[in-house]
């Protein structure tokens, strides 16, 4: 991978390109407001700026591309859950292949150099001399072999063109590829439009690459270029996903909710047009028996049947802008109420004294007025937030692998075959007899293929393990889960073999990843938290997130991604004094299976306490041992914490996270006088700070999260504390929540809803009305 440098200007460029390589904004000039100061130094590109950036980040960018695209297809083969999302791995290929043959373009653009003289000036001697060569200042024949002005137009051109396919696929994974590689991609489509200002793939790669100043992203980006491509090409929807989150910087967020409808619209009815061949699985078996053991590596899958990630993109930002458009009502729907309501309890005990109430005055109706719609707006639009992120986890596999009684039954008769006692030590149970077809039909490519030559002669006689039971993600979130799936979390085992079985399914426990997945499944807790779902059954969504957060592992491609929406969860439940009733802290529910040879259970020195923490295997710290600790690990967060611009800033995010520990301190100090004064035995509501960490294998717990409190966290708390449970209706009437809903009327209200945008009808709106595709 092409270290980023500052490559030197061509002889044909101009001083307004030489200006923004320098950094001078260049379009940002007339991006800005006339006579606007300009708050930051900083002059960077406009993709630097995208959100969800540090979610794709990891080994992909830095792979050999044959590598990449080797483990692509062997993903995607692979029996189900697949271990990362095959729609979003064949665009990382594409994406890559893309971004390197355009920096290859770019580079020899900007050096003046054929693509053969090039290559023989690399080779042409080692040392200074080769150097030289290879940078044509006049060593060889390659010296010689300058590129016409036109030819580098054309080189660009084509470099243009693959840029924009990457950003076409997903602009997120593209402006991380792009921000690895050189920086002559910087100024490429600028270069081209000088040229050809009409071209309108230079068009949108230069919307992502014109230099803003850092942080202004809002008043610095106009909606004009993305409104021409959009008119240019009305049946792509890719222009209509950029200016939509363009928008969400903007706070346009209606606009952005039609927007990405209509690319939503337009994505399903190009898949429809052509879809991609879904027997995949029946095709990778067959072939195994065809080619015999190498069919992995002999197998590629063209381009145009490999999945696309369109539809989930879009699926996940628009339920991030409904979600965002019920928080921002949130203070509209209580500001007042409690006045309003001891206003009401006043005029009530009059008229039950037998005296007439001061009537309501017009300006007192009108606020109750406002305040509902605000209450109406904020449900409607969390259902809907909730129904795009249920959509966007149905694409994604999980399996529960085995039971422990069906694993601990498999170890006993594994073990007795392996002794030579299969005859006599069989178990009563026969789980293992009776459970091999209760697995759905798609399941059963699970089963790996055995062959019989150079295996034990008795190989047949030992057990095999049922094919599991594979479901949609959204099926764990759904009113009546599948009753096949184990609770979380469970018990800790008694025994050694308790803990064998034990380990031995977890081992077996997997998801399809996907680098925005944990921040859908922290999303939809807190979606949950605003329509006001009852704590059981909230209690019971939220283990089911920890459930799967904790085996949600995208290595070797992935780093472990930030999720805001984990932050806000967190945050919520402290503040609200977890109001459904967590045994243990978020950290621990979400902690990953521990690896072979640590113990699980209380006589392991990392085993967490009631409170949420780890015990020291040094033994209790002192006061003054905390509160350094505190210290340290408040300077670390607050580097962290890409709010953070300058020092004043810094200052007040040490001092806030130092005022949380000193909060949650004299939150435990509370909960145990109680517990003491009683004696009995509490849970406290707000987990503490773990004194030491366990040893950690790769997991989503190595990624920082965002520790200061956010104004959404801030909503929703709120609204978890004060919002009245009654939903108000039509009419005036008080109507209930809505459990289960017909499911035949979906396609029709999704379609509807999608035509006419926000504005449109949600009266009937239900959860789990629609139909997730």
């Amino acid at each position: 991978m092409a270290r980023k440098k500052k490559s030197a200007q061509t002889d044909d460029a101009p001083p307004a390109a030489a200006a923004a390589a320098n950094g001078t904004p260049n379009g940002a000039a007339s991006a800005k407001t006339a006579g606007e100061p300009s708050t930051s130094a900083l002059i960077i590109c406009r993709n630097k700026h995208w959100r969800y950036i540090s979610s794709f980040h990891g080994p992909w960018l830095q792979l050999p591309p044959e590598v990449l695209e080797s483990l692509a297809h062997s993903n995607y083969l692979s029996f189900r859950p697949h271990p990362i999302d095959p729609a979003v791995f064949y665009d990382l290929v594409k994406i890559r292949r893309a971004v390197d043959d355009a920096t290859n373009l770019a580079v020899r653009a900007t050096s003046g150099l054929t693509s053969a003289a090039l290559s023989s000036s690399l080779h042409a001697g080692n040392g200074m001399l080769g150097t030289a060569a290879a940078l044509g200042i006049g060593f060889g024949h390659a010296g010689n072999a300058k590129l016409s002005r036109e030819r580098k137009h054309r080189m660009r051109e084509l470099a243009t063109a693959k840029l924009s396919q990457a950003y076409h696929l997903d602009e997120i994974a593209a402006s991380v590829a792009t921000m690895q590689s050189a920086s002559t991609l910087e100024d490429v489509a600028h270069l081209v439009l000088q040229r050809s200002p009409a071209d309108v793939d230079a068009k949108y790669v230069h919307f992502f690459h014109e230099k803003i100043p850092s942080r202004m992203m809002a008043q610095c980006t106009p909606l004009d270029v993305l409104d021409h491509i959009i008119a240019e090409r009305p049946n792509d929807p890719a222009p209509l996903r950029t200016r939509a989150l363009t928008r969400i910087f903007k706070e346009d967020y209606v606009n952005s909710a039609k927007d990405l409808s209509d690319a939503l619209g337009i994505a399903r009815y190009q898949t429809a047009q052509h879809s991609a061949g879904r027997d995949q699985l029946v095709l990778a078996r067959s072939l195994h028996e065809q080619h015999g053991r190498d069919w992995k590596q002999e197998v590629k899958i063209a381009d145009d049947d490999q999945p696309v990630s369109l539809e989930t993109q879009l699926q996940f930002h628009r339920a991030g802008v409904y979600f965002t458009i019920a928080c921002q009502h949130v203070h509209a729907a209580l500001d007042g109420l409690r006045e309003a309501e001891e206003a009401k309890a006043s005029r009530d005990a009059e008229v039950a004294a037998g005296r007439e109430p001061p009537p309501q005055t017009p300006e007192e109706a009108d606020a109750d007025r406002r305040r509902s719609e605000a209450r109406r707006q904020v449900r409607t639009n969390a259902k809907r937030a909730l129904r795009d992120y249920m959509a966007f986890l149905a694409h994604f596999d999980y399996t529960c692998g085995v039971s422990p009684e069906m694993a601990d039954e498999f170890l006993r008769r594994l073990g007795g075959a392996a002794n030579g006692q299969a005859k006599d030590s069989k178990p009563l149970s026969r789980l293992l007899d009776s459970s091999s077809r209760s697995a759905s039909p798609t399941s059963e490519a699970l089963v790996p293929h055995r062959r019989s030559q150079g295996h034990h002669p008795d190989r047949a006689s030992w057990p095999k393990l049922p094919p599991p039971e594979i479901f949609k993600a959204s099926q764990l979130f759904e009113p009546t889960p599948p009753a096949s799936i184990p609770p979380y979390p469970q018990p800790f085992p008694k025994t050694a073999a308790e803990s064998a079985a034990a380990a031995f399914a977890d081992s077996h426990e997997s998801i399809t990843y996907h680098p925005l997945l944990t921040d859908a499944l922290h999303s939809i807790l807190l979606c949950h938290a605003l329509i006001q779902t009852p704590p059981k059954e909230h209690l019971r969504h939220a283990h089911n997130a920890a459930r799967l957060a904790r085996v949600c592992d995208g290595y070797p491609i992935f780093l472990a991604a930030r999720s805001p929406a984990r932050a806000d969860w967190i945050e919520v439940l402290r503040r609200a004094g977890n109001w459904i009733g967590l045994a243990s802290s978020w950290e621990n529910l979400c902690r990953p299976a521990p690896l072979p040879g640590q113990g699980k259970g209380p006589q392991d020195p990392f085993f967490p306490n009631s409170n949420g923490a780890s015990a020291s295997p040094d033994g209790p710290e002192s006061e003054a041992q905390k509160r350094e600790r505190q210290k340290h690990e408040a300077i670390l967060e607050a580097l962290a914490d890409e709010r953070v611009v300058d020092e004043e800033s810094f200052q007040r995010a040490v001092r806030a996270r130092e005022r949380r520990f000193r909060e949650d301190d004299e939150a435990e100090a509370r909960a145990h006088k109680a517990t003491t004064s009683t004696g009995g035995m509490s849970t406290p509501k707000t987990p503490t700070s773990p004194v030491a960490a366990p040893p950690k294998r790769w997991a989503q717990d190595n990624g920082r999260e965002y520790p200061i409190s956010t104004e959404r966290a801030e909503a929703i708390s709120r609204w978890v504390r004060d919002a009245p449970t009654a939903v108000e209706g039509t009419g005036g009437k008080k109507g209930k929540r809505k459990g289960k809903g017909k499911k035949t009327a979906g396609a029709v209200t999704l379609q509807q809803e999608e035509s006419t945008g926000l504005e449109g009808s949600v009266e009937t709106l239900s959860v789990f009305e629609e139909e997730v595709e």
